[in-house]
């Protein structure tokens, strides 16, 4: 997908960055078809994968920027300073000596300004646009289809990169700051990160990561979306206890409770007599992540987002069930 955000900010520093996709597989790949990377001059963010693959690409990548500027052409479409894509098969035994069996086709192309979308979608070509393209973008126009990323008859198409996981984090200490470390890189997930004061979170907060002070979360939590995962992770549990049973009357799609099977035990009977039915107090997950990994706070992140990826991804294989 494309992370039109993400390349609006590394123009914003770099001025001119390229975008190096996997346009198509055949056979094995590190990487699936859409997976891509932004290079600048001296650095990189994203990951086509492959080792030697990302490499050679990102090299080509910067040898290519340093022989800007080209001569500026008008794209089919008529935007300004376009200039045609560079579109490269390369089989990953012969041509790089790597363990993979197939190939990729890799898309690069150098941006000084954000690509337009059409209903959700970019569409990028050198020629003329494609009967088949103009209907993938009809599509999403008039029926919100959005396209799986890949080549359709020379030109790339890709769906705008869209958070379709809400996840709120309640707490910005050690676990909570470990715990957004490691989802805020994650696609598709966009992070709230909700504590009682602006000092208790770090000078650095991840791109992306959406910071809510407030001198009592309760009242926020009665406003989070109901289709939000929560993590209940605070310093007092006296304010865990308050969330639990907000976030219970508000609704979620998930919640889970930093601690021990014995301070579960008692939220369990502080929720029951305040009203809460045992089916929906059992919805809350408690302990949360892998105990068997540890407890620093690292680790503790990393048992949590694997428990909650595993959740994802079981779900989406129900559905295609």
């Amino acid at each position: 997908m494309f992370d039109l955000s993400a390349l609006a900010a590394a123009l914003a520093v770099h001025g001119r960055v390229a975008r190096v996709v996997i346009a198509s597989v055949e056979g094995s790949s590190p990487r699936e078809v859409g997976a891509s990377m932004l290079v600048w001059d001296h650095g990189q963010s994203g990951t086509i994968g492959g080792g030697a693959l990302e490499f050679e690409a990102a090299a080509k990548a910067r040898e290519w920027l340093a022989g800007f500027p080209l001569t500026p052409t008008l794209s089919p479409g008529g935007e300004r300073g376009y200039v045609a894509p560079r579109v490269e098969r390369i089989a990953l035994g012969p041509s790089l000596g790597q363990c993979c069996g197939g190939a990729v086709v890799l898309w690069t192309e150098v941006f000084e300004a954000v690509p337009e979308a059409v209903a959700g979608v970019v569409a990028r070509g050198a020629d003329e646009m494609p009967l088949a393209v103009s209907r993938v973008l009809a599509a999403a126009r008039g029926q919100g289809v959005r396209p799986a990323p890949g080549l359709i008859a020379g030109w790339l198409v890709e769906p705008v990169a869209e958070a379709d996981r809400q996840v709120w984090v309640w707490g910005a200490g050690h676990v909570g700051r470990a715990l957004v470390s490691v989802l805020a890189p994650l696609p598709g997930i966009a992070v709230t990160w909700v504590d009682v004061a602006a000092e208790r979170f770090p000078d650095l907060v991840p791109e992306g990561v959406t910071v809510v002070p407030a001198s009592d979360p309760a009242l926020v939590a009665d406003h989070a979306p109901v289709g939000a995962e929560h993590l209940v992770l605070t310093f007092s549990h006296a304010l865990d206890l308050e969330l639990c049973h907000r976030l219970l009357l508000r609704g979620f799609r998930s919640c889970g409770l930093i601690g021990s099977a014995t301070k579960w035990g008692r939220f369990r009977s502080r929720l029951r007599a305040v009203g809460h039915e045992a089916g929906s107090i059992s919805r809350i997950r408690c302990p949360i992540g892998d105990p068997s990994l540890g407890k620093h706070p690292q680790a503790i992140a990393v048992g949590v987002v694997a428990e909650m990826l595993r959740a994802s991804a079981l779900a989406v294989g129900e559905k295609r069930a």
